[in-house]
């Protein structure tokens, strides 16, 4: 899957982490080529939230694990593109939405977060492909490419 209409999108945790990490012949490259045309496209969007998830990954979760410094470096890398700042307002409106759909609070944080950064699609594989949620589409980049 490419981002091959261009606009503002959302990048989850789960496909930074594949990006960099590099280690599923599946996943990793469809990451690394998202990442690569919403960055040519200057459409690559975040939040603190996921920048946070992401260096709890790299630093201790993928084998082996980086160290802090070279995780700052890659999320420098990741943070030149606009990051969405959460405020309590966000966590408000996270709390609504987890009662109206049914979502985790971290991934009603995250759909908060992507919709008020602009995004128009939100790249994760921790929703349903295909979902409207505030005015976003999920796409889930990885369907079709999962492990059988």
């Amino acid at each position: 899957m490419s981002a091959s209409e261009p606009g503002p999108s959302f990048v989850d945790t789960n496909i930074l982490v594949y990006a960099f990490a590099g280690n599923d012949p599946k996943r990793s490259p469809v990451a690394q080529q998202l990442l690569r045309d919403l960055m040519t496209q200057d459409a690559l969007r975040t939040s603190t939230q996921v920048l946070q998830e992401l260096f709890v990954t790299l630093t201790r979760k993928i084998k082996p694990p980086l160290t802090s410094e070279q995780a700052l470096r890659y999320l420098d890398r990741i943070a030149v593109w606009p990051v969405a700042l959460i405020d309590y307002g966000a966590i408000q409106a996270a709390v609504d939405l987890t009662t109206r759909h049914s979502l985790s609070f971290w991934d009603g944080l995250v759909v908060v977060t992507a919709a008020r950064s602009g995004a128009t699609r939100l790249y994760t594989e921790d929703l349903t492909d295909g979902q409207r949620i505030m005015e976003l589409e999920v796409v889930n980049p990885f369907k079709g490419s999962k492990r059988d």
